[in-house]
């Protein structure tokens, strides 16, 4: 989605938990089409610990669940870079959304003290169509 200034906001994105199952056995419901919707309309990042600046060893690990043309959105996320934090990777002087499934409390902590704990989107494979959910419900209305 662009800003009034037609800038993209950034959505900052897990793998884990997010894009994969949990026991990354497979990709999500509805990933595909969700995936096709971001990178559309945001500036991706991934925000994962399976990509701390090398987006190819990422992909790597993501060629043998998704499809061809999955891979090609794929392509379209820029890699991170972080140490111990995830959230020392978000640029919180831009607009920005991120998805995580499971953040941990200094993150949490970190968005609260910088007054955008509204940004961080819970993902919770558990519920059903979360993904899809996810852009009708918290996406759609940016």
């Amino acid at each position: 989605m662009a800003t009034g200034d037609n800038k993209m906001i950034k959505l900052y994105l897990d793998i884990d938990g997010v894009l994969l199952t949990k026991k990354q056995t497979r990709i999500s419901d509805n990933c595909v089409e969700f995936l096709e919707y971001i990178v559309g309309r945001f500036d991706c990042y991934w925000l994962t610990t399976r990509c701390k600046g090398d987006v190819n060893s990422t992909l790597e690990s993501l060629s043998g669940f998704f499809d061809s043309r999955s891979i090609v959105n794929l392509k379209k996320i820029k890699p991170t870079s972080w140490d111990s934090l995830k959230t020392e990777a978000i640029d919180i002087s831009e607009e920005f959304y991120w998805l995580d499934d499971a953040p941990l409390q200094a993150e949490i902590d970190y968005l609260k003290k910088n007054g955008v704990l509204n940004r961080l989107i819970i993902v919770d494979l558990e519920r059903k169509n979360e993904l899809l959910n996810v852009v009708n419900n918290q996406l759609s209305v940016l």
